[in-house]
């Protein structure tokens, strides 16, 4: 009797650990779903999209149905929440000022200010300061920091929205070519790529519609935004461009690359929103 209740407990505590394995192994991995992107996995996770990608050994953004996504919860979140808390961060081949900055909840112009540089170069294997000196800002000052980030925030949106306009009216005329992402030939989110990545804003190529699912959704936009667009060769998100003012935008068509107005009747016609990345 006694030896059956020693097999019941060993059986018992062995389901337990397996089950706690179990538990452990998928809470560590993720089967993609139709829709999904590394910016949406990260969010679910809390995580980001650079440790989804360093996980996962995936050098651009592009992911697929059903493909299983190392999601780098225990210890690999823990050691990526020490890396964001550090006060340093080493430059990978692929960075740009703003997504470090995006990644590390600052702005590209405190980056600058606190690395001194004067422009928006930065090369792989550099140190960079991702935080400031002081660690001991008071409450009153950090509602003055707020406000002035804000202030900063929107001066840095400005300047590098000019930037890809400009970067974006130098293409213009380049012919339309399917999966083209070079001056030799554009489609609509190579266009984007390309622009952004020569303006600084450097991400991973994709699609209008994962472009849209990743940007913050805004209403009133700026020169250098994205415009999108719905239902023009297929349904759902599936063109998009650069808001260049004054109710136009520079996009990459069946035409090739052109400024084309919003109140165009066929753009208007399947207008979706703008989108700020």
């Amino acid at each position: 009797m006694r030896k059956s209740n020693k097999t019941f407990l060993s059986v018992a505590a062995t389901v337990v650990i397996a089950s706690a394995f179990t538990t452990s192994v998928e809470a560590s991995s993720y089967k993609v779903q139709s829709g999904d992107t590394l910016w949406s996995i990260s969010q679910k996770y809390n995580t980001t999209v650079q440790n989804l990608q360093s996980v996962n050994n995936i050098s651009g953004s592009i992911i697929y149905p059903n493909q299983v996504i190392e999601t780098g919860n225990g210890q690999n979140n823990g050691s990526n929440a020490s890396s964001s808390n550090a006060s340093t961060y080493k430059v990978k081949s692929g960075d740009s000022l703003w997504k470090i900055g995006k990644d590390h909840g600052v702005s590209v112009s405190n980056l600058k200010s606190w690395n001194n540089l004067s422009s928006d170069l930065i090369i792989t294997g550099q140190t960079l300061k991702v935080s400031g000196s002081s660690n001991s800002t008071s409450a009153s000052s950090s509602e003055k920091v707020s406000s002035n980030n804000t202030k900063v925030k929107s001066a840095s949106v400005s300047s590098n929205g000019s930037a890809i306009v400009n970067e974006a009216k130098k293409h213009i005329g380049t012919a339309y070519v399917w999966g083209g992402a070079s001056p030799s030939g554009f489609d609509c989110s190579g266009f984007i790529h390309y622009v952004s990545k020569q303006a600084g804003n450097s991400f991973g190529r994709t699609s209008a519609a994962n472009l849209y699912n990743q940007s913050a959704k805004i209403s009133s936009p700026q020169p250098g935004d994205l415009v999108f667009f719905q239902g023009t060769y297929k349904s759902g998100i599936s063109h998009v461009g650069f808001y260049a003012g004054n109710n136009q935008f520079v996009h990459a068509s069946s035409s090739g690359v052109q400024i084309t107005s919003l109140n165009n009747s066929y753009w208007s016609s399947h207008f979706a929103g703008y989108g700020r990345m």
